[in-house]
This record gives structure tokens, sequence and C-alpha cells, in this order.
């Protein structure tokens, strides 16, 4: 695909697949099996013009990736503000031109921040530690939760995710109703890459972040904190463990963080309240 070549729609399903052949060692012997592997686009944010942003992604859901980004980042305030989104392919990769208010354009430009991000980093490239701690909203008191509710979605999220099942390799967030039923998931080979895709699509979708849950297929790290924060949402159910600092900050917002969530319990750290 030639340069700065229009795709079909922003949300296009990229390929999202590659293959890669392995030697297999073991007993069995099988010699060399072709494989799905996941994979990872660098995707640039470019907003009124100026680049931002590159993030190492699954190439997929990328109108979602768009908003998310946009408001998990604070780019935005809401996701009203994002006024249009195209993708274009600039090989290797992908930019995502962006429209936002002039005001914000301004703010963003005031900020000088430039990230380069891996697969498993969201905060590469800042150059102020100011701007990596960022104040964070006071989060709602939102509906309480079940702590069934919790158990039933993560249950139910490895269903949902065709790309982990192909390749082994791919993170997952969730929102979920209060009753545990997934209304939304999305996949990407960075944790917080999948939960941006996950807070654009819930905000396109014109779903009340207060009104329900996020689950991730991650350890809790600060980031995770910070964009669940900026979406609104009170309550965050991680499968692995979080850091010092993610509970600092869940703290800090009166966010309802829980970890080591399996389906079968889980062990909650801040803001118990809204768990019954």
């Amino acid at each position: 695909m030639p340069p700065d070549t229009p795709l079909p729609r922003a949300d296009a399903e990229l390929p999202a697949l590659a293959r890669g052949d392995a030697l297999r060692r073991g007993a069995p012997a099988r010699g060399v099996e072709a494989e799905a592997v996941a994979a990872e686009t660098p995707v640039a944010f470019v907003y009124n013009g100026v680049s931002h942003a590159v993030m190492m992604a699954t190439p997929r859901d990328l109108t979602d990736f768009a908003y998310g980004f946009s408001v998990a980042e604070g780019v935005v305030a809401h996701a009203g503000e994002v006024l249009a989104v195209s993708a274009c392919a600039r090989p290797p990769g992908i930019s995502l031109a962006i429209a936002i208010p002039p005001a914000r354009a301004a703010a963003l430009a005031s900020r000088t921040r430039s990230i380069a991000g891996r697969a498993g980093c969201g905060l590469c490239g800042i150059a102020e530690i100011e701007q990596a701690l960022r104040p964070l909203p006071r989060l709602p008191a939102g509906p309480r939760i079940a702590a069934d509710a919790i158990d039933r979605a993560v249950a139910a999220l490895p269903a949902e995710q065709a790309l982990n099942r192909a390749t082994g390799a791919v993170h997952a967030a969730a929102f979920a109703a209060p009753d545990g039923r997934l209304l939304l998931v999305r996949e990407d080979v960075g944790r917080h890459n999948a939960l941006d895709k996950l807070i654009g699509a819930s905000s396109r979708a014109g779903h009340d972040p207060a009104a329900g849950f996020l689950v991730l297929t991650s350890r809790c790290s600060m980031e995770l904190v910070q964009k669940a924060a900026s979406f609104g949402c009170p309550v965050l159910a991680t499968m692995s463990a979080p850091t010092a600092l993610a509970l600092d900050l869940a703290q800090g917002c009166g966010m309802t963080l829980a970890a080591f969530a399996r389906g079968t319990g889980f062990d909650l750290y801040t803001c118990p309240e809204r768990i019954a």
C-alpha cells in the first residue's frame, strides 16, 4: 500500500494476525509448524496536523483507539470534543488524523509531550515528572457491585478474547454492567492500548462509565488507574497484581480497585464500600 493511502474506514479491521514458523522442540518432535502471531504496528496520533504520540498497537479498532486515547490522556475533556478521525497507511505504520477544538490543540502543544510508546509502556517520552502524575478527578459513588458480579465478568472474558486465543499474546479490557454482563470488549498487544480502545468504544456507544465497572487481563499499573479515572469509572478489577503507586492513585481519586481477580474471588484494596 503506498504512503498516505486512506484506509477504508478509520475503524477498519486491518490484519491483526500474522504467521510465524516455529520449530517445535519436545516429544513428539513435529518439526516446523505455522503459528498465528499477533500483529504489532506503529500507530501515530496526529492532532490538528501535529504529531503527538506513536504507540505500538494491534491495528484494529482504530477509531475507538483515537477516541479512547484522547479521553484517557486528557487531550480532550470528553469524547464529544473529538471532531473527526481518519486513518492513513504510512508504511510501516498507520497515522490517525484527529481533529479537536483549537483550544484543546493549543493546550496540548503547551504540554510539550512527545510519546514513543512500546506495547508494554504507556508513559514513554514524558518530559516532566508532573505530567506523568497528573491530577485525577474525584470519582462518583456509582452503583454498589455484588462481588459475584465481578467474578462472573472475569469468568466470561476469555470467551470474548478471539485474538488472544489465536496467539496467547494479547490483553483485553472489558466494560461490564453492575450485574457482571460484559457490554464491550477490546483487545490489543498493549494493556493500556486495550483500555484506550475500550474507553473509546464505550464513549462512542454512550455508556455511562459510572454505571458499571472495568475488567483488565493484566497487572494494575498506575497509568491504567489514570486512564480509568479520566474515563470516570469508579470500579476497576484486574487479573494480576497492583503496584504501590496504582493503589495510592486509586485511593486518592476514590476508585475501588480489585486485583488477582480470576473468576473465583479477588483481593479488594481500596474503597471497598462499593462492593456488596
